[in-house]
């Protein structure tokens, strides 16, 4: 394969490779792999994510999502956020654009580094979920943002086990067979949620997980403890913006705000796939 060009990004604690694939530089069949290798930090680029921008016969763009297991997900908050100004710095769209995901079609604007993206209709609204675990027997809430979530209120969100617990849930039966992730949050005000996450395809607690800000603030708005809009502060210490219509179950214009970084711009040398 020749050496690849690749933006990289992060979108409030989220980092992502990002590549112009219209031209289908990487086969399909050479998707996931590729990402396997290059999402590995110290020894290739790292990331927590790979997204390949490809053609759509319906929206400006559609797009290819992978988890840096090698995975690909249907919906990632952060990373809509990011391919949305890469979009538009690269002449892709405009600056209020559509694009396909496998959740659906998804709306962004680009305001200078800040982009807001609207989602495809979160449901699948649980509550009072029983979760017998290791660490003992847990209450989750859950519900489908794009991708499945079920968030878990805490006293202390420093000190809790977020990996350990984290991991059990992600793998539990309740879930399977795709898994879900798992949110951690504690409520700070009626507008305000402190939030860490454990993310599926990454196994690991992640800085920041946009459809995971989306799922704790729908969550906790069904029952009545917040209203929109609602800043989620993420465990990498950005703050996500989340917009809704709504109390649940019936969310609706579903919108994530945050920042956006560009990292660096390269190109991708053979080695970093060996």
């Amino acid at each position: 394969m020749k050496e690849l060009q690749f933006w990289k990004m992060a979108g409030s604690g989220n980092d992502f490779i990002v590549m112009d694939n219209r031209g289908g530089e990487v086969p399909e069949k050479e998707m996931s792999r590729l990402v396997s290798r290059i999402c590995r930090r110290r020894e290739s680029v790292g990331a927590d994510g790979v997204i390949f921008v490809v053609p759509s016969q319906r929206f400006d763009f559609g797009w290819r999502f992978f988890n840096a297991d090698g995975g690909e997900a249907e919906m990632c908050g952060n990373g809509s956020r990011c391919v949305a100004r890469f979009a538009y710095l690269n002449g892709i769209a405009g600056a209020e654009m559509t694009f396909e995901t496998l959740a659906g079609e998804v709306s962004a604007v680009v305001m200078g580094r800040v982009v807001k993206v609207k989602i495809p209709r979160p449901g699948g609204l649980r509550q009072d979920i029983a979760l017998s675990l290791d660490q003992g027997l847990v209450s989750a809430d859950f519900i489908n943002t794009g991708v499945p979530h079920a968030v878990v209120q805490v006293d202390d969100l420093e000190s809790h086990p977020v990996i350990e617990q984290g991991r059990a849930i992600r793998y539990h039966a309740q879930f399977a067979p795709d898994g879900t992730n798992a949110d951690f949050i504690k409520v700070q005000g009626p507008h305000l949620i402190g939030m860490r996450t454990y993310e599926r395809g990454v196994e690991d607690e992640t800085l920041a997980c946009g459809t995971g800000a989306i799922a704790s603030a729908l969550t906790a708005a069904a029952r009545g403890l917040v209203a929109s809009p609602v800043e989620v502060k993420t465990r990498g210490g950005e703050t996500l913006i989340i917009h809704f219509d709504g109390q649940g179950p019936d969310f609706q214009e579903v919108w994530l705000e945050g920042g956006t970084s560009i990292i660096y711009r390269g190109r991708l040398h053979e080695e970093a796939l060996i």
